[in-house]
């Protein structure tokens, strides 16, 4: 398990403020529309309940993780309660190791060329660059082509409108929040279908870039 597992997967969804029983119906829709990578974001009350919940239910059918951990301490956590990756909007060497000694994916969350090249020596499988949207798909472009060993995901802004253009510029994959789930809005079964079509939407959008890139590769 590691890169691949999340670019085979092509877009996660992070979910903030998800209950244990509302991040069935959350990842049910997902998982209908394509998107079967759900991050959990640890701010979120009884966090580690909603990971064991997803995890239990979904099994492996849906890559669980955690995100917005910023500790050792709450990777243990999320670990023990079945994340699969845990994610940060930082980098700290701690956290990177003590996923790395439960044989989890560990993305932690870089800028600037140095940051996501410590993370990544610090043995990182792939690195969240956060906020992403600061400078957009160029800027992603521009630290791929001096690091492109180094495994790639923005968060932050991406939208329908940009996936593509982060993956043409050298993502494996794109980080996608409230754009695609908003828990503050009710789950009606409007709501839920709306994010089945949306979740297909990225998916097809994550898709036909890759084709392009494929076929530009032949030419």
């Amino acid at each position: 398990m590691g890169v691949t597992e999340i670019k085979n997967r092509g877009v996660v969804a992070v979910i903030r403020g998800a209950t244990p029983e509302s991040i069935i119906s959350i990842g049910n829709a997902l998982k209908d529309g394509g998107v079967t990578a759900l991050e959990i974001t640890m701010e979120t009350p009884r966090a580690a309940s909603v990971i064991e919940a997803a995890a239990s239910y979904f099994g492996d059918d849906v890559l669980v993780g955690a995100g917005t951990v910023l500790d050792p301490e709450t990777a243990r956590m999320a670990i023990l309660s079945g994340a699969k990756f845990i994610f940060s909007p930082t980098v700290r060497k701690e956290t990177i190791t003590m996923t790395k000694r439960y044989g989890v994916i560990s993305v932690p969350g870089a800028f600037t060329p140095t940051e996501i090249l410590t993370a990544y020596e610090y043995g990182a499988d792939m690195i969240k660059v956060f906020p992403a949207d600061a400078f957009g798909p160029s800027y992603l472009k521009n630290i791929a082509g001096p690091l492109p060993h180094i495994p790639l995901m923005p968060t932050g802004g991406v939208d329908l409108h940009n996936t593509a253009e982060y993956i043409k510029a050298g993502a494996v994959a794109v980080g996608v929040g409230s754009t695609l789930v908003n828990t503050k809005k009710p789950l009606t079964e409007e709501a839920l279908f709306n994010m089945k079509e949306k979740a297909a939407d990225f998916i097809n959008e994550v898709k036909k870039a890759r084709e392009e890139i494929q076929m530009a590769a032949r030419v």
